[in-house]
């Protein structure tokens, strides 16, 4: 099921001037986002010519002047990753060339966001090559979605807005009127997270599910730690990748008395087989955004999916007009 986000944000946009020199174009990873954005900006999208050779190279073009404007490119690096982080770089370089003024990647889910530090010898820090390229391509500022780790603002010695999806589904879980419920991080390392989550639900309390993993993509629950039994379990993680995680954690709050499991999150990257265990009905609801696009084919019963077009809309607004991005959050 697709919802639009119920969230309000205050106060509402003016429409914008005609000779406003804000510019706002899609890459081809997820247009519908795209256009929900423009339409929230009351905009056209502008006007780009993108194809791939018969070598597999991609081309763009702008199709309209940016001279001297503020441009905004919508691009998640999502599947697959590198060409649409080679569109995007394509992207701005095209811009940087147009002599835009300001050229904002809008990146609602930023891939090689995992690949973040050395967990062992002769790795490749990924995530932070990826902000060395997009810096280096012309990019002036970055604008995010709930990053996997904070610290990749870090990586970039330009301006980065990080803002957060979480809103949306807190309003919609408020509209359900849970009862009972209990804040389920996965794993201690989204306790954060988790915390800043069970807050905006009226203090609910919290629990931890402490796991192991032995190899990427694979983990092996462990044990729970906090009281779950006969409660409404909210689990809540970033992002949804093979839901093997989630799934086993969803088990294991079942075993220790949990009365509903409802599984939240952002980045719904469903990597083969995850949504077959996702439809099994271990979930009473998997609430999702779409930060990445959902092929129809794959939506299942139990899956909701909240739009966040108005927050990155109202901000990419906030940052055109030089206005406090933060307080949109307080």
């Amino acid at each position: 099921m697709i919802r639009s986000a119920t969230l309000t944000l205050q106060p509402p946009l003016p429409p914008l001037a005609e000779n406003s020199r804000l510019r706002l174009f899609s890459g081809s990873a997820n247009p519908e986002l795209s256009q929900e954005v423009a339409r929230y900006l009351g905009m056209d999208l502008g006007p780009m010519v993108r194809k791939r050779f018969a070598d597999g190279e991609l081309y763009v073009q702008i199709q309209e002047s940016i001279r001297g404007c503020d441009v905004y490119l919508m691009q998640p690096t999502c599947r697959p990753v590198n060409d649409h982080l080679m569109e995007l770089l394509i992207m701005v370089d095209a811009c940087r060339r147009a002599s835009a003024r300001q050229i904002t990647a809008v990146i609602p889910y930023y891939g090689y966001a995992r690949a973040d530090r050395k967990t062992a010898g002769r790795e490749s820090i990924t995530a932070k090559l990826v902000a060395n390229l997009i810096t280096q391509a012309g990019a002036s500022r970055i604008l995010a979605m709930d990053l996997h780790s904070a610290q990749i603002q870090g990586y970039f010695d330009i301006p980065f807005d990080h803002v957060y999806g979480s809103p949306v589904i807190i309003d919609y879980l408020a509209s359900k009127q849970l009862s009972d419920i209990v804040v389920v991080s996965p794993d201690v390392g989204g306790v954060a997270r988790a915390r800043a989550f069970a807050k905006k639900l009226d203090d609910a309390p919290l629990a931890i599910i402490d796991k192991r993993r032995h190899a990427h993509n694979v983990a092996e629950v462990m044990n729970v730690i906090g009281d779950v039994a006969g409660k409404t379990a909210v689990m809540v993680d970033d992002m949804i990748d093979t839901a093997g995680t989630i799934c086993e954690g969803a088990r294991l709050l079942r075993q220790q008395g949990a009365r509903q499991v409802y599984a939240c999150a952002i980045h719904p990257v469903f990597s083969p087989p995850a949504l077959e265990r996702l439809a099994t009905g271990i979930f009473e609801e998997v609430i999702v955004t779409n930060t990445l696009p959902i092929d129809a084919a794959h939506h299942f019963p139990q899956l909701t999916v909240l739009s966040v077009a108005n927050i990155l809309g109202e901000t990419i607004w906030r940052i055109h007009e030089d206005s406090s991005v933060s307080s949109m959050f307080r």
